[in-house]
């Protein structure tokens, strides 16, 4: 949930999961629907899908326990480098540099003198944050720098006067040096096929069964886009058409 999504509006939305699904088993037991139903507006519903795909791959392949070995944890469905760290390392303490948008940030400018850290996360990120890792206490350093990069070392308001580390801060010391490699771009939404696939996931979210077409039609005016977003979530396993040309949520 908290890939590309903020905590604050993660946090109500994990609460109903945990209390509606407490364990990977409760989760597996329902449709992949449900997931998406009740992901509400966190935004990337493939993530819902994969979530349950990966609930029913801990019930039948790990007797309902999420593994704690970094290796099994990654082949699981949905489970990337990061997820994958974050859980051993966090929930298990294990040794591993979980590298989210603040600690990639933070290394940047306290290791690196960059304002901004690259677009993509690059090899030589990796290594300088797995030289860094200390040998005793890895978990807790990397929940420290995470909560330095999301509460301090901001994108757009770094507090260097609070920071600890800022007398040895690279970034500061060179003076601040701004981004010099490719402009930085907010996403745009408003009108985008993602604003259109959220109307119609919304419809189908809020019906508890079958919906006509009609009534999907009615959310999004412009045809064309809203044919291709239809066809995009039924293509992604988001959406079930049926014989009888109502749409739903998967069941399967």
């Amino acid at each position: 949930m908290l890939q590309q999504t903020p905590v604050v509006r993660v946090l109500p939305i994990w609460h109903e999961w945990m209390k509606r699904w407490p364990t990977p088993g409760d989760l597996a037991a329902e449709p992949p629907g449900e997931a998406v139903r009740h992901w509400g507006r966190l935004g990337y519903p493939r993530r819902a899908l994969r979530l349950h795909a990966c609930a029913k791959a801990i019930t039948d392949e790990h007797g309902g326990e999420v593994p704690s070995d970094h290796a099994t944890l990654l082949a699981l469905p949905g489970i990337g480098e990061y997820t994958a760290a974050a859980v051993s390392s966090f929930a298990y303490g294990g040794r591993h540099a979980v590298l989210d948008t603040n600690v990639r940030r933070v290394f940047a400018r306290a290791v690196r003198a960059e304002e901004y850290p690259p677009t993509a996360t690059s090899a030589a990120e990796r290594r300088l944050a797995e030289a860094l890792l200390p040998e005793v206490g890895a978990a807790r350093w990397g929940v420290a720098v995470m909560e330095l990069g999301a509460l301090v070392c901001t994108a757009r308001a770094p507090r260097c006067a609070d920071c600890p580390i800022s007398q040895v801060c690279a970034w500061r010391l060179a003076g601040k040096p701004p981004h010099s490699g490719p402009a930085r771009k907010g996403q745009t939404y408003a009108g985008t096929d993602r604003q259109c696939r959220g109307r119609l996931l919304a419809v189908l979210r809020e019906a508890h069964g079958p919906v006509p077409k009609m009534a999907l039609d009615v959310v999004w005016d412009d045809a064309v886009q809203r044919e291709r977003a239809l066809d995009g979530l039924v293509t992604d396993g988001l959406a079930e058409l049926l014989d009888d040309g109502t749409y739903r949520l998967p069941h399967s």
